[in-house]
Order: structure tokens, then C-alpha cells, then sequence
């Protein structure tokens, strides 16, 4: 053993053994030697290649185990199965960790599957950490390990700073790293964590954590597998003040496939990865560009302890280039604010005419250094913003010292944050704000995305882990068999009937609802087994007659034996709420409009669950239904205290760990004081 922890190892080796190194410099197995060699690399490296007795002039050994030492870290350059012997090897000496190039594990199919499982049992042996396979590496700039056969390490002066970047994608490194370059960022470490099979992007950033290089993490995101490190990293980063920001691809829908009802084909899986990375106080952008053109920006506007849209004020000297900023910004969420009575006076005192838009239009006169600078600093001390984003037209090409310069200037003096959108092409003024830490943008679209990600940031708001559920699939419950599951919310009375049996007088008054009572049937209403406003005991026997022959109708072959009949109401309005236990995030508690036109509207909104009542409040506030149910033009008002007990008991539903998914809809929301009454309720449990 080394000695050292598989942290240190795997960032800041002291000595590095390749194996299966090639002589050829240019072939990808060859990289790795030149790169460390190009970079300074201080500690010691040893060449392993059985075929040669040298290796780009250098003396190679035929085994890891002619190393005079326990190397502290092995990147592993050969063909899948001759990378696992490496691995045993490593194992049997002692080695911290072990970086793997190669594919070949489970995405070839018979031999692959075999190489995954060889790999699985060795790691869970706890005795050697592993990153990859498909790993092509790592870089930590600040020390020299350049330990990648990333072809993109052979640009020369990689611009050294803060950001720490990992990334499923190898290839993707070398795009941050050269589009970061040009943006004058720099970068402390920059790692491809491969497929995971032992160290995930969360163990990797974790490792980087309290390094003091490590300013800010950028995350380049396949997929949500191993949320749970990815959770545990996140609130660490946030203790430590080091923001983190995500760029995810996978947009398609496919974990809401699974699900049977209303909530999982609302909580598609990127809809759950963005609820799960905002709970994680991660910023998360659309856009590739501004992965990169958000971090400048983090650094500078702290993450909101309550959710906020973001007042945004605009000082512009181009009203068409600030227009397309705006229209980007407001379609985010973003809320552009116009200057208050008393900013426009304090800007009157320093000489700039204000006019009455919500934008400050300074046009020709913001050219000179004065005005922008004057504009700059009333906004930044006016309360009604949280920060301020300066539009610069022209002038930021041919002067830009007049337009430019006081940005430079204030951009550590106190004030809310500020940013800067050039509008022309002008790579010289873009580079001296980079340079200064300046958040700067050169097109609308990736500055909207930013600003957005950055003010829509928070603190990490993360409930218990709840219990895992090992299935997705099960089986239903009826619908009286899932009232029993939620006895904290009020159910509007019901009784349950033989279809054989004659009808009897209902403890409760007309008019009804009969609905087909059977575990097999969660979808009443498609198989015509749902019959509304029944007013008597003769109208009730018809129905359930009726119901009895649209089903067999539509199921040919199935018997109904019941049926739930339950009292009408009228409501304020219906809502769903739901819960999911996705596989990989965990569970997801939904709150949409209710009733039969929840996927038509897909007015909704997720949080992670359990939630307490500030959340379910919190929720209830984003939900378009709302402003009904708060009494909008005159309406009656809705009992949203009860709606909102409604909600944090559902989402404790998530406690339980043999619910797969549940919902109620609709949940009809009375008038206030009335509370709210559940009229349908579908739960899945794991199981037969």
C-alpha cells in the first residue's frame, strides 16, 4: 500500500504507473507519457510494456509488479480483458486507484457482459478504487498530472484557474477546455469519469472538494445514475461556498413510459433531473456555451434561500440588442423590473434622463464614460433589483473605453451582481471583462440562460433520504383498498357493492357517481366504468348494469363483481397530487390541475418528497390553478391550508417503501374552511 488515501491518488499522484504505454507518441495509448512529460509532471512515472525494453526513451517494465514502488494511481491503456489482469494486479499490490481506457465492459454483448461482471466483483472487494472503463482521463493543471489520452492536452498554455470540470463524455473535455480558453477561463482539474462502474462524478468532485485551487465545479451530465453521490457532493459544495453547474443531455421520456398514471407521464425524466438538480442548489443551463458562461456569473450572485424569478434591471445603449436579451429573459422567468420613483430621481441628480420604460435606454449618451459609469452604480444600489445586466452595443467594438471601461472598474465595488450582453462581435472587449472576472455574453440566448440559471440558483433544500423501493412495477391496489393507504386526507363517502345483489339505500344523499371497483381495472374511465350523476336508487341499479356491460365490452372476458359508489360535490376546483419513486433521483411528489384534462393543460409542479408545509405552499403558489382556487375575479375562495396538509401527507406517502407510485384525482379543493376531498385515489405497490 501507499499510503495514500484514493483522493490524493487519483488527483495528486506522486507517482503514476502506464500500463500497455505505446512508443508511438501519436497513437492515443502513447498520449498519456507525452503529455505528462510536456506538462512538467513532478513525480515519477513508469512506462509498462512487456514488448519493449524502452518506450519513447524511456525504460519500460514488463509488469506492474517490477515497479520498485506501490504507484499511487494506474492508467490502464490496453484492450478490455488484459485491463482486468492489470486490475487484479492492482489489487494484489495495493494500488489506491486504477484509471481504465478501455470499452468492452457490457456494451458488446456476451464477452462484454462477462467483463462487467469480473469488473463488478473486483471493485465491490472495496480493495481498489476504479474510474472508467471508457475513461480517457484526467488533468490536474495546478500539479502537472496531465494523465489523459485526450488528444485536446496537446494545446499548449492551458489556462490554469478555478473550475473543476467532469464530464461523462471524454470528448467533451476538450471542447470546455479550448471554447474556456478563448472565453480567458481557467481551470484546476478536468476529469472523464467514463461509465462508472466504481467512482461516479460525484465521488470524483467530491475528491476535489477541499482543494483550495478548486474555485467552482462544471458538470457535464448523460445521465442521473448514482443521484445519490451526486446529492451528497452537491450540499458539501454548497457548505463550501464552491458553486456547482450542470449541463445534461437525455431529454426524452423515458422512466415516465413506465409509470401508469397521470404523475409519472408528467414527471418525465427530465422534468425529475430538473427538480432533483435544483434541490441540489446546482444551476442548471440549456445550453453547451453556457455551461461555460455561467460560472464568472455564479461566483457573484449567491443562491436564493427562498425561490425567487429574479428582478433583473437593463442599462442598455442598444434598444434592439437589449429587446432580444429581454424577450429571452422573460420567457425564462425572469422578471424585468423598471426603475423605481427613486432610482429615476437619483438618476435625474446624476445627470441621465431615465424616460419611462422598464428598460434604461441610455442610446448615444451611454457611450460616454460617465453616464454608463453613473447608471451603473444608482442600479446596483437600487432594492428593487437583484442585479443588473448592461447591454452594450456598438461602441463595445470601436470604444471601448467609453462604454466598457466602467464595467471593468465597479465590478468589485459593493452593489447587486452585474453582467454585461455585447451585442457586435468584439473579441477584444469581451477578453479584458473576461479577464477581469467580468460575467460577460455575446449572444442573447446563452445570456438569458445563464442570468436565469444564476438568480433561479438555491441553496440546497433536500428532504430525507427516503426508504429505495427495489421495484418499478407492481401491482395495483382498488380504489377502496387505496383510500386505506391515505387516511390523513379526507375522502368523500363512499360504500362498495356486489353487482349481483340488489340496491340497498345509501348512507348518503344524491347524487352519485358508481365507478367499476377492481384492481385490474386502474383506468376506469377508458373501459366505460365510470357513470356520473345519478340521481336515485333506480337510476343507481341502471348504472351498474351499464357499468357491468361496458366493461366486458371493452375487456372481452372480464367479470365485474363490484362497484364504488361515492357522493358527488361541487368544488372550487380539482387538483392532482401524486407521488413517483423514480429510480434513480428517488421519490418525486407532483401537485397539477386535476381531473380529466391534467396531460391536456400539464399545468404542474415536482418537488423532491417528503415536503413540509412552507414547500407545499410554495408549490401550490407556482401552479397556474392557483390564482382560481385564491379567489381570481371574484371567485370564491379555496381552502389552500388544507390543500396544502393534502399535499405533505401524500408526499409522506414516500415513507412507505412498498409504494411505487400513488395519486389522488382529482382532489376536489372546497371553499375555505371546508377543506378538500379526495373523489379517486390510485396507488401501485411492489409485489404481486
Amino acid at each position: 500500500m501507499t499510503g495514500r488515501t484514493w483522493q490524493e491518488a487519483l488527483l495528486s499522484p506522486a507517482s503514476i504507473a502506464l500500463v500497455g504505454v505505446s512508443d508511438d507518441e501519436g497513437k492515443t495509448s502513447g498520449r498519456p507519457l507525452r503529455f505528462l512529460r510536456a506538462a512538467g509532471y513532478g513525480g515519477r512515472v513508469y512506462a509498462i510494456n512487456p514488448t519493449r525494453e524502452t518506450v519513447q526513451g524511456e525504460r519500460a517494465l514488463a509488469s506492474l509488479s517490477d515497479v520498485p514502488e506501490v504507484p499511487d494511481h494506474v492508467f490502464i491503456l490496453t484492450s478490455a480483458q488484459r485491463a482486468l489482469d492489470a486490475l487484479e494486479e492492482c489489487e494484489t499490490l495495493g494500488v489506491p486507484v486504477a484509471t481504465i481506457l478501455a470499452s468492452g465492459f457490457a456494451e458488446v454483448g456476451q464477452a462484454g457482459e462477462a467483463n462487467a461482471a469480473r469488473l463488478q466483483m473486483l471493485v465491490s472487494r472495496g480493495k481498489l478504487r476504479v474510474m472508467g472503463p471508457s475513461s480517457i482521463g484526467l488533468a490536474n493543471l495546478h500539479n502537472g498530472t496531465t494523465l489523459t489520452a485526450n488528444a485536446a492536452f496537446a494545446e499548449t498554455d492551458l489556462p490554469k484557474g478555478g473550475l473543476f470540470v467532469a464530464s461523462h463524455s471524454g470528448s467533451l473535455i476538450g471542447a470546455l477546455m479550448s471554447r474556456g480558453k478563448r472565453k480567458g477561463l481557467g481551470f484546476a482539474g478536468l476529469v472523464s469519469v467514463g461509465g462508472e462502474a466504481d467512482l461516479t462524478i460525484g465521488d470524483v468532485c467530491s475528491a476535489a472538494l477541499d482543494d483550495p485551487a478548486v474555485t467552482g465545479f462544471l458538470l457535464f451530465l448523460e445521465h442521473m445514475r448514482h443521484a445519490d453521490k451526486l446529492r451528497a457532493f452537491a450540499e458539501e459544495a454548497a457548505r463550501r461556498g464552491k458553486p456547482v453547474a450542470v449541463f445534461k443531455l437525455g431529454r426524452s421520456d423515458e422512466a415516465a413510459e413506465l409509470a401508469q398514471s397521470h404523475t409519472g407521464s408528467l414527471a418525465g425524466a427530465d422534468e425529475v433531473a430538473d427538480v432533483f438538480l435544483r434541490a441540489c442548489g446546482i444551476a442548471r443551463v440549456a445550453s453547451f456555451e453556457g455551461l461555460l458562461e455561467v460560472t464568472p456569473l455564479l461566483a457573484r450572485v449567491p443562491a436564493a434561500q427562498k425561490p425567487r424569478r429574479g428582478r433583473v434591471g437593463i442599462i442598455t445603449t442598444t434598444g434592439g440588442g437589449a429587446a432580444m436579451a429581454v424577450d429571452h429573459l422573460a420567457g425564462l422567468g425572469v422578471e424585468i423590473v423598471a426603475p423605481s420613483a427613486e432610482t429615476r430621481a437619483r438618476l435625474a441628480e446624476n445627470g441621465i434622463e431615465a424616460g419611462h420604460n422598464r428598460i434604461l435606454d441610455l442610446t448615444l449618451a451611454g457611450t460616454r464614460y460617465d453616464v454608463m459609469r453613473g447608471a451603473i452604480e444608482v442600479l446596483r444600489e437600487s432594492p428593487e433589483f437583484d442585479m443588473v445586466l448592461v447591454c452594450v452595443g456598438s461602441s463595445a467594438r470601436f470604444n471601448p473605453d467609453l462604454a466598457v471601461q466602467p464595467a471593468l472598474d465597479l465590478i468589485d465595488a459593493p452593489g447587486h451582481p452585474f453582467a454585461v450582453f455585447i451585442v457586435p462581435d468584439a473579441p477584444d472587449a469581451t477578453r479584458r471583462l473576461a479577464g477581469a472576472s467580468v460575467p460577460v455574453f455575446e449572444d442573447p440566448e446563452t445570456c438569458a440562460d445563464a442570468v436565469a440559471a444564476a438568480l433561479q440558483r438555491r441553496v440546497p433544500a433536500l428532504p430525507p433520504l427516503s426508504p429505495a423501493s427495489a421495484a418499478t412495477t407492481g401491482r395495483f391496489l382498488d380504489e377502496a383498498e387505496a383510500y386505506a393507504r391515505i387516511p390523513s386526507v379526507p375522502v368523500a363517502d363512499w360504500v362498495a357493492l356486489d353487482v349481483g345483489a340488489p340496491v340497498s339505500d345509501l348512507p348518503f344523499g344524491y347524487p352519485v357517481v358508481a365507478k367499476v371497483l377492481d384492481p385490474a381495472i386502474p383506468h376506469k374511465s377508458d373501459a366505460g366504468g365510470v357513470i356520473v350523476g345519478i340521481d336515485s336508487r333506480k337510476a343507481l341499479a341502471k348504472a351498474v348494469g351499464q357499468i357491468r356491460t361496458n366493461v366486458q365490452e371493452a375487456l372481452p372476458g372480464h367479470f365485474v363483481s363490484r362497484v364504488l359508489v361515492q357522493r358527488m360535490q361541487k368544488a372550487i376546483g380539482e387538483v392532482l397530487i401524486g407521488i413517483r419513486r423514480d429510480p434513480q433521483v428517488g421519490p418525486i411528489v407532483v401537485l397539477a390541475a386535476g381531473g380529466v384534462f391534467t396531460e391536456i393543460y400539464r399545468d404542474s409542479v415536482m418537488r423532491l418528497a417528503p415536503v413540509d408545509l412552507d414547500i407545499a405552499h410554495e408549490m401550490i403558489g407556482s401552479l397556474k390553478l392557483s390564482q382560481i382556487l385564491a379567489g381570481a375575479r371574484g371567485r370564491p375562495l379555496g381552502d389552500l391550508d388544507a390543500l396544502a396538509e393534502a399535499l405533505v401527507a401524500v408526499s409522506r406517502l414516500a415513507e412507505q417503501k412498498d409504494i411505487v407510485e400513488a395519486e389522488i384525482n382529482p382532489l376536489l379543493v372546497l371553499p375555505k374552511g371546508d377543506g378538500v376531498v379526495a373523489v379517486d385515489a390510485l396507488i401501485r405497490v411492489s409485489g404481486r
